[in-house]
């Protein structure tokens, strides 16, 4: 399973971590990933996304049936 958000896209970002000794090491930062499961009504049945937290209020807000229309528009599948 790859670390990206279905919605924005989001993915690790990679950096240093920097010691007390200024000693540098790789790292990565993940997004805030969560599996939530959506009742989509026009279809009746349910779809399971992965979203970050942001993206989880981006659907509160733009609603379901917004959001997979903006999916299937780029290609998706859902």
């Amino acid at each position: 399973m790859s670390r990206r958000c279905d919605v924005t896209g989001a993915k690790p970002s990679f950096g240093n971590a920097v010691s007390h000794s200024h000693r540098r090491t790789r790292r990565r930062w993940n997004p805030n990933l969560q599996n939530h499961r959506y009742w989509l009504p026009s279809e009746r049945r349910w779809v399971r996304l992965t979203l970050t937290a942001k993206a989880l209020k981006t659907v509160d807000r733009k609603g379901i049936e917004k959001v997979v229309e903006e999916l299937r528009a780029r290609g998706v599948t859902v």
